[in-house]
């Protein structure tokens, strides 16, 4: 079987950085070769390179053994190459179809054949086994759905090499069990998959070859059944990683914050938090689970002001803090990481040196008399860069829009740690993270837990929730059904909780039957 993708000695730079170093990638023809690297490696530059989004410097592309310039994405559509990138590229208020025949609408007459290229999307959906509405309008249809669209612009197109990047990072467990099947039948069908990703546990479950770039530079080319995770991570970040992880029991102290009877609505004006209630300590990490679209979003978003609240209160420290403003409640000591970065995290067209200080860049020491200090701003991100290893090419000076998005995350999560709040309020920390950055943001949650803060984290990584959490509440259609301690935690019994299938009553009587029946 022959390479159908060869990307030969490829270099590539940004200013103050080197993207890709010499790199050379391999594809053989209907294979899934993973692409795998720490935030800033060079994966993401490597794909655009080759889906005509950047030039290279230097190097060679050749497609199905013929050497070709690939100028920009319309001369990688007609090579037959798509790629789903980790933000959607989608017009929330158009409809599926009209998506996907975006830029290149077939024409009965004057008018658009939208009937036509509805049968189209639906015999292409039906033969990949997607499962999706070529009617709905992607402002309705869950975010699992929107990737499948993303994938049906692919095979819209007649694209035969197909670039993932990062794909599960938003998805659920079940719909990332989903799209591996989706890639599979794909491949079965001739195919061929480029997948970017940080997730070993996928890598090793669904890839035949990986990839691995540190630093813009080639690590490895191996077969991914005959290497392990713990050498796939440690190729990754040249050192071993440990993915245990490590905490004394919590030493729970005063509520901190309390949540009583809160009912939030969606944007779509449904009841989407209902009568929800829970209180905090500080010194515990209260991890909340459950599938995407269940109420996390809202409840977050209430509790940091990003949402109105309906009904009921939310205190902090005792004080009912519920109709205060973003900046208020920030001040009185709210720590948000949020799990859209872009929207909630930062400035994008401010640089990384001014996120850093978005919440007190009117303070000492990063102004004085209303006036900015701006060596105090830039040796503030200095530190920030090297203790969270935020790459970024010019330093504090980088737009922030330019940066990737796991280093986009990783400066967010420096900021607020820094912060040190009464209360963090965390919202998919480590979407997108590599395994090193991982085991760092972790042990940096843990040691503001010792420090007596008190931690919300919601997550949809279940490992997550269950090794970091010290208490787990599972959240169903905008209710906490149940509460649990997560050392000896079950990933089946959370999934039932998830699913709405149990309630912690079931949980505790299915239990005692067990016991008893011993």
């Amino acid at each position: 079987m022959g390479y159908i993708v060869e990307m030969l000695n490829i270099t590539k730079n940004f200013p103050g950085i080197k993207a890709n170093d010499d790199v050379t990638l391999q594809v053989e023809e209907r294979s899934i070769h993973a692409l795998l690297g720490e935030n800033g490696a060079g994966k993401s530059t490597l794909m655009s390179i080759l889906f005509g989004l950047y030039r290279p410097d230097s190097g060679t592309i050749r497609i199905k053994g013929k050497e070709v310039a690939i100028n920009d994405p319309n001369a990688a559509t007609d090579l037959g190459i798509g790629m789903v990138h980790q933000h959607f590229k989608l017009v929330h208020n158009f409809t599926v179809t009209e998506n996907i025949i975006l830029g290149m609408e077939p024409h009965k007459g004057p008018v658009v054949d939208v009937r036509t290229a509805e049968a189209k999307v639906e015999s292409i959906s039906k033969l990949y086994g997607l499962a999706v509405d070529p009617k709905a309008k992607i402002e309705d249809i869950s975010v699992g759905m929107q990737q499948r669209v993303e994938i049906l612009k692919m095979l819209y197109r007649d694209a035969d090499i197909l670039i993932f990047d990062e794909p599960t990072a938003v998805l659920t467990p079940q719909e990332i069990k989903e799209l591996m099947q989706i890639m599979r039948r794909l491949v079965d069908e001739g195919k061929t998959i480029i997948l970017i990703s940080h997730k070993l546990k996928e890598i090793k479950e669904v890839a035949d070859v990986c990839t691995v770039l540190r630093r813009g530079r080639l690590v490895d080319t191996v077969k991914v059944e005959n290497t392990s995770e713990e050498q796939m991570a440690e190729m990754m970040v040249g050192r071993e990683v440990d993915f245990h992880v490590s905490k004394d029991l919590a030493k729970p102290g005063d509520v901190f914050l309390k949540v009583e009877n809160l009912n939030v609505k969606t944007n779509r004006g449904l009841l989407g938090v209902k009568n929800l209630s829970f209180e905090l300590r500080g010194g515990e990490i209260l991890g909340i689970c459950g599938i995407d679209g269940n109420g996390q979003t809202e409840l977050v978003q209430a509790i940091t002001g990003l949402s109105r609240v309906e009904s009921g209160h939310i205190f902090l420290h005792g004080k009912d803090i519920t109709y205060l403003s973003i900046k208020q409640k920030t001040d009185l000591g709210i720590g948000h990481i949020p799990e859209d970065r872009q929207l909630h995290g930062l400035v994008l067209d401010f640089n990384l040196d001014e996120n850093f200080v978005i919440h007190n860049y009117y303070k000492k020491p990063f102004a004085h008399w209303g006036i900015l200090d701006k060596k105090a701003i830039r040796q503030n991100a200095d530190r920030l860069i090297e203790e969270f290893d935020v790459r970024s090419g010019q330093g504090g000076a980088t737009p922030a829009r330019s940066m990737s998005g796991g280093n986009q995350q990783k400066a967010i999560v420096a900021r607020e740690i820094d912060r040190s709040p009464d209360v963090f309020v965390i919202a998919q920390p480590t979407r997108g993270l590599d395994v090193g950055a991982i085991e760092y943001i972790h042990k940096r949650i843990i040691a503001e837990r010792d420090k007596g803060k008190a931690v919300l984290l919601v997550s949809l990584e279940l490992d997550e929730i269950i090794d970091v959490s010290d208490r787990i509440s599972v959240i169903f259609r905008g209710e906490l059904i149940g509460t649990i301690d997560a050392e000896g935690a079950d990933e089946n019994e959370l999934g039932l909780m998830m699913s709405g299938s149990l309630r912690k009553g079931d949980l505790a009587s299915k239990k005692s039957t067990v016991r008893g029946q011993v």
